[in-house]
């Protein structure tokens, strides 16, 4: 309980006090910790009445004994403390697809929407209401989503930190995701697929994302000593980026820096595997051996016909010069394959959501699943396996075979009438 005292007096160690100074205002002191220097931390607040001040003071004694004590000094805004966790917490320790993600939740969302906030006044109100605003303009509600992960990661860190005692983001409410049905390609759609982009060059490009499941990073990725045809396997090591631009005119040509005439990359071509499990050596088909050996042949070839053109860097899949191929290039290269194939249209991830669910049709057992597709965990299964109409029949044949059973051999010994005259009827076993 705060002790009120004559001003002037000294209070004991860790004790909260509060008096009424000349000012005629209510005064509380409160010791919070120790500073960095040592010396110990005592916060100051002030009311016009004795019970406001009375609050105050329980207040920060609860936040500091359940560990919730915010550093002292001045404040930050959540613009400046989302950029200072953008470039010196996010940038150093998390992937380079991960951290494109965070740069635009940040400066498309976050930081015109709730930034001139000071942080330990950000609300989960504040954030709701940026969600709602956002899906309003014609943002999707994954769009949004993606903003809530975003800001509730970076203060998350503010926390850790004491710079906030709690995380608003994580009493917000995030916007609702409605669960995407995912329909796999059936094996003759898939035949028509590969029938189709076997007419054109990489071509087993798409066999190794339907057969295999392979993310489009991954299979962009691929360099020729990653893959062993003699022994019919091919390593996962790596995955290819999707790159990004910086001018090279100083940004005179008025364009964005991905249109740049003179535009650099600035960052990496590939980049480490999504996760460990990611890395990983998986087996090829004969068939698919064959088309990668057909392959290799038809990119000697391009390489003798671009000569001094070439870039000779490796890739399995690349551009008619050598160049790895843009993931932006490929997405529409699929989608042109599937209205050519006739098929109905599709997300390019559905390729591996496909290769998943045929293994679930071969009944290859988890484990082995989990190597081929690179899962870490076998919860992943129940998103990419998917019951096909096949499935679903094969499943109640199963199902009427086991229940039925024993009542057709009854029927066969005893016939249509039972011992007591009436009809026979199927019993359940």
């Amino acid at each position: 309980m705060p002790r009120k005292r004559a001003e002037g007096t000294r209070a004991p160690n860790m004790a909260a006090t509060i008096y009424q100074g000349n000012d005629g205002r209510w005064h509380g002191r409160v010791t919070m910790g120790t500073l960095d220097n040592g010396k110990p931390d005592r916060r100051h607040v002030s009311a016009k009445t004795e019970a406001e001040v009375l609050q105050k003071v329980r207040g920060l004694e609860r936040d500091r004994d359940a560990g919730r004590v915010v550093r002292p000094g001045k404040g930050w805004t959540v613009e400046k403390w989302l950029n200072h966790w953008l470039e010196h917490i996010a940038a150093p320790t998390v992937r380079a697809n991960t951290l494109s993600g965070y740069r635009v939740a940040v400066r498309v969302h976050l930081i015109p929407g709730v930034g001139a906030h000071r942080l330990d006044r950000l609300t989960a109100e504040h954030l709701e209401k940026l969600y709602a605003r956002m899906q309003a303009s014609g943002s999707a509600a994954a769009t949004a989503h993606q903003a809530h992960r975003t800001i509730r990661a970076a203060l998350n860190q503010a926390v850790k930190r004491q710079y906030l005692a709690r995380n608003p983001a994580t009493y917000a409410t995030a916007p609702q995701l409605d669960e995407e049905e995912v329909e796999p390609y059936t094996i003759e759609e898939v035949q028509r697929f590969l029938a189709e982009a076997g007419k054109h060059r990489n071509s087993a490009r798409w066999a190794i994302a339907l057969a295999l499941g392979l993310r489009q990073g991954e299979v962009l990725g691929l360099q020729w000593p990653d893959l062993d045809l003699d022994r019919g396997e091919l390593r996962v090591r790596r995955s290819r980026l999707r790159p990004t631009y910086a001018h090279g005119c100083g940004g005179t040509c008025g364009r964005s820096p991905g249109y740049c005439p003179q535009k650099r990359q600035t960052n990496a071509a590939t980049d480490k595997t999504k996760s460990r499990a990611g890395r990983r050596r998986v087996g090829l088909p004969a068939e698919l051996v064959e088309l990668l050996e057909a392959h290799r042949q038809e990119q000697d070839k391009e390489r003798i016909t671009a000569a001094q053109l070439w870039h000779d860097e490796g890739w399995v899949f690349a551009s008619h010069t050598g160049r790895p191929l843009s993931p932006n290039t490929d997405y529409r290269e699929w989608k042109r394959l599937l209205a050519a194939a006739g098929l109905r249209d599709g997300r390019l991830h559905d390729a591996r959501h496909t290769a998943a669910t045929v293994l679930l049709i071969l009944g290859v057992q988890q484990r082995a699943v989990m190597g081929l597709m690179g899962w870490s965990s076998a919860g992943m299964a129940a998103r990419y396996q998917h019951v096909t109409d096949s499935i679903r029949r094969d499943v109640a044949d199963q199902i009427g075979g086991a229940i039925w059973k024993r009542t057709s051999e009854q029927e066969r010994r005893t016939g249509d009438e039972g011992d007591d005259g009436t009809s026979a009827v199927p019993a359940l076993v």
